[in-house]
């Protein structure tokens, strides 16, 4: 039995507490020089608040911040990861925790349904005492709980609770831009990005007799290219994926002037632009050359 636990921190970045990220930032080796730098760039920073108009006083006194990392800066997103880095350290071998910045995912395994049941609720446990004593928070609202299954097999409704709050079972999710379903089909993924393609072709079609094919192809590029190829390396494989294939073919036909029936493999390579398929291919061929040292 594999279930995942999707969590919502609350104001993630504006929660990080100065004197805690500083005191890890020693504990991984950043000390001195370095240390003081950062510590100068945390501290010295304050606020107020703009009052209602019937206030007799306009503004309230200025406050020092202690907490939270500047956002929009490239060292925001890098402080919070220091901060959250030592989290995985609370799991036991039957789960695993994973980080991409404020987006926390736990993935839960066991082959007995009651121990399963127990891990999924201990590991929930554990991390909510560990966000409690970083001062950070769950959104326990918006935090959900998926069972992984096939689909010969039917979930269990788990009661996974902290506090008297109990997090909702659901068989869909976002993560990071990808819509996972519990059986882990991409038809639900694939559906909610088919109008966003379908809104780039529709303005290719209207502006191709104002601009020339080298500008079409940079709107396809940016509009349409994108949103196609983000996680193709999971979904690129999928029976669903034909929706999308079409939708490139005819945004293709568009650009060159091609009537709906006509074949367009040969403008393909003309405008040098590669089919799904073979963009999933390269996609797989160039996660196999990053991660070669892994496979080894």
């Amino acid at each position: 039995m594999v279930g995942g636990i999707f969590c919502d921190l609350q104001k993630a970045f504006d929660c990080v507490n100065h004197n805690i990220l500083l005191t890890k930032l020693k504990f991984y080796g950043i000390t001195g020089k370095t240390h003081k730098l950062i510590k100068s760039y945390l501290e010295g920073r304050y606020q107020r608040v703009v009052l209602n108009n019937n206030s007799p006083d306009p503004c309230s006194n200025w406050g020092g911040i202690t907490h939270g990392v500047p956002q929009g800066s490239i060292r925001g997103p890098l402080l919070f990861l220091l901060y959250i880095n030592d989290l995985p350290q609370i799991t036991n071998e039957n789960s695993k925790i994973i980080l991409y910045a404020d987006d926390t995912s736990l993935i839960i395994a066991n082959p007995n349904p009651k121990n399963f049941e127990n891990n999924v609720n201990k590991i929930f446990q554990d991390i909510n005492r560990w966000f409690d004593t970083n001062l950070l928070s769950l959104n326990l609202d918006k935090t959900h709980y998926i069972q992984f299954v096939n689909k010969k097999s039917s979930p269990i409704d788990l009661n996974i609770r902290y506090g008297n709050k109990k997090i909702a079972n659901t068989f869909t999710t976002k993560l990071l831009g990808l819509t996972l379903k519990n059986t882990l089909f991409w038809k639900t993924h694939i559906d909610t990005i088919v109008p966003k393609l379908s809104s780039a072709t529709f303005a290719v079609r209207t502006v191709k007799p104002l601009l020339s094919q080298n500008s079409l192809k940079m709107i396809y590029h940016s509009y349409f290219h994108s949103i196609m190829t983000y996680g193709i390396i999971f979904w690129g494989n999928s029976y669903y994926s034909n929706a999308v294939f079409k939708l490139q073919k005819r945004i293709i036909r568009i650009i060159v002037g091609l009537r709906s029936r006509d074949s367009c493999r040969e403008y393909f390579k003309a405008l040098k632009i590669l089919p799904l398929q073979s963009q999933y291919i390269l996609s797989l061929l160039l996660f196999v050359v990053d991660n070669r040292s892994y496979f080894k």
